[in-house]
């Protein structure tokens, strides 16, 4: 609509009212200081994902660009028998170093709740598995997993628990067993700070009211503390998912995918066959082949969390 002269002046329409509050001074201090950031985020994560889309599209190899195939590469893995089990053991891996990080999390987030000796003290030591470098944390487990001078298998023989040593590297099951407890013991402080920070937002005024009324322990924690940490879960597990789907350097340095391809999760097999292999467009597309997956259950997570 064209502006209207009334008594003297020109009233403007609502297009030009809002590209006045567009280009307003505020605006374009808003636009310049998240600038670094956007730019940021487009040269080191939209513009790598975008290349690796297209080069899974491709049969490229090391040292040839290769040609567009489309979604052959992905169709090739799912006739692929090592692909498939690839497949299983990162679900196994991740389902159970999850789980195990839930549950040992929320315990021991419940634990530092207390008022214990040295409390603060002992908060700052749980962080220490994260702080630590995963490679050097890794090759201390590979040494106390070792098949020949195992701690962990002289310990367990010391209190009776086993009655002769476990192959903890050179078996299947094992294998899986030891790479799912060091991801445990790597991830556990993350969860259990970010459980502790939820339970100390809850007021203690619930708990007071709920012991007034007889309530025991376990029915507070099913009743109070649980309701109002499940935003926090649904953040810290959703997290916790990819980082351990993504997760390279504890399988590799451990077992390298083995024994027996028993512990080859996407991330290994994806090295092998890019940069060892040299078939690098086959190995973008097992990166990429949980992608919509993932990005399924973030959508789900997110509008739940906006939900609640």
């Amino acid at each position: 609509m064209a502006p209207t002269a009334t008594a003297g002046h020109f009233s403007e329409g609502p297009a030009a009212s809002s590209l006045r509050r567009f280009v307003k001074p505020e605006a374009f201090t808003g636009y310049f200081l998240i600038s670094p950031a956007v730019f940021l985020m487009l040269v080191l994560l939209a513009y790598p994902f975008v290349l690796a889309v297209w080069i899974s599209l491709t049969d490229r190899v090391l040292g040839e660009p290769g040609k567009f195939i489309g979604v052959r590469n992905f169709l090739k893995l799912l006739q692929d028998p090592l692909f498939l089990q690839t497949a299983w053991n990162s679900l196994v891996y991740t389902i159970s170093t999850v789980c195990l990080k839930m549950i040992l999390g929320i315990s021991l987030a419940v634990l530092l709740n207390q008022d214990i000796p040295c409390r603060n003290l002992v908060r700052g030591a749980i962080l220490l598995p994260w702080i630590v470098p995963t490679s050097l944390s890794v090759l201390t487990w590979l040494w106390m997993f070792d098949s020949l001078f195992s701690v962990v298998n002289y310990i367990l023989l010391g209190v009776g628990l086993i009655s002769k040593k476990i192959p903890w590297l050179g078996d299947p099951f094992w294998a899986m067993v030891a790479v799912v407890i060091v991801n445990t013991w790597r991830g556990l402080p993350f969860f259990a700070v970010s459980f502790l920070a939820g339970l100390m937002t809850i007021p203690k005024e619930l708990y007071e009211a709920a012991e007034t009324d007889g309530a025991l322990r376990f029915r507070q924690f099913w009743h109070i503390t649980l309701p109002l940490l499940q935003p926090v879960i649904a953040v810290v597990v959703l997290f916790s998912t990819i980082w351990t789907f993504a997760d390279f350097q504890i399988v590799y340095i451990l077992t390298h995918g083995g024994p027996i391809n028993a512990t080859q999760i996407f991330a290994t097999m994806a090295y092998d066959v890019a940069l060892v292999a040299g078939r690098i467009g086959e190995g973008s597309a097992i990166s990429l082949f949980l992608f919509p997956a993932l990005l399924v259950v973030i959508i789900l997570m997110l509008r739940y969390l906006r939900k609640e």
